[in-house]
């Protein structure tokens, strides 16, 4: 499978496992910063009041997962995320969070992790 296939069906997992624990999806791959940076939130999901950005990861174990989401790319993805918001007019809480993926279909679910 290639690495795409892979992010792709990844994400879909979390879009299941994020369902089954309450969530509604909103948003899938939502890409914003055509002129200030390109960022792509991977799930954008909701229960109640509160509004989760996903970051999705794909790894061969749970420590590298936890480092893939650099500093750049978190201020980039918060950018995307205030973007989202102020296009909705959204006056919730929301929340940044990643969903490492691991062999054999691992799922470790980091909450508030940027």
């Amino acid at each position: 499978m290639t690495s795409y296939k892979t992010g792709i069906f990844s994400e879909l997992l979390a879009c299941i496992y994020l369902r089954l624990h309450g969530f509604r999806i909103l948003k899938r791959r939502f890409v914003t910063g055509r002129y200030t940076g390109r960022a792509e939130i991977d799930i954008i999901a909701k229960r109640d009041n509160l509004i989760l950005f996903i970051e999705v990861k794909h790894r061969k174990n749970l420590i590298t997962g936890l480092d893939a989401v650099t500093k750049k790319q978190s201020i980039r993805l918060r950018n995307a995320a205030e973007s989202y918001l102020a296009k909705i007019k959204w006056n919730g809480d929301a929340r940044f969070d990643i969903i490492v993926i691991t062999p054999p279909l691992k799922i470790k679910w980091i909450k508030e992790a940027f």
